[in-house]
């Protein structure tokens, strides 16, 4: 008997309007192809070309409410590929999650043996985020004014500034 992986089906190719367009009717199956437009910050006439794409590919299912109105439904094939595409976006935000983490266990681990007991983070996003806390588990304060040591992002790493002795 042969298992295969869950994840070992092809990834099914999607663009990203494509997608968003998914997700808007995921939340919102009554949505106009304005409010789309709208949202999505594309045409009416590329919002109705998106629908009819998705249509013909099976992933999405109209039906008339009244005359003027429609409603979007996602088919099963439409809420894997979604579902599919979210998981993935999920997977490799959590590789590039891990490699920062490990970049910064490192760095601190570095400064802790230089016996750096503060320092001063330049930046403030996801990734100094990740940094910060690993300064605060590591016992390193983390200082509002540049001294000793400054860290900062850098590419898909960190980097500290030298030391001053």
């Amino acid at each position: 008997m042969r298992i295969q992986k869950l994840n070992a089906q092809p990834m099914t190719e999607i663009k990203q309007h494509e997608y968003s367009l998914l997700n808007e009717i995921a939340q919102d199956s009554l949505v106009t192809q304005s409010n789309l437009s709208d949202r999505l910050g594309i045409a009416v006439g590329s919002v109705n070309w998106y629908i009819k794409r998705l249509i013909h590919r099976g992933w999405v299912k109209v039906s008339h409410l009244d005359r003027t109105r429609l409603k979007y439904d996602l088919t099963p094939e439409g809420l894997a590929v979604f579902t599919q595409r979210a998981v993935l976006y999920a997977r490799d935000s959590l590789k590039v999650y891990g490699n920062l983490r490990q970049k910064a266990k490192v760095l601190v681990a570095g400064l802790h043996e230089q016996g750096v007991q503060q320092v001063y983070l330049n930046g403030d996003d996801e990734a100094m985020d990740i940094l910060r806390l690993t300064c605060i588990e590591a016992g390193i304060q983390i200082s509002d004014i540049p001294g000793e040591c400054i860290l900062e992002a850098v590419g898909q790493g960190y980097q500290a500034s030298p030391l001053k002795h």
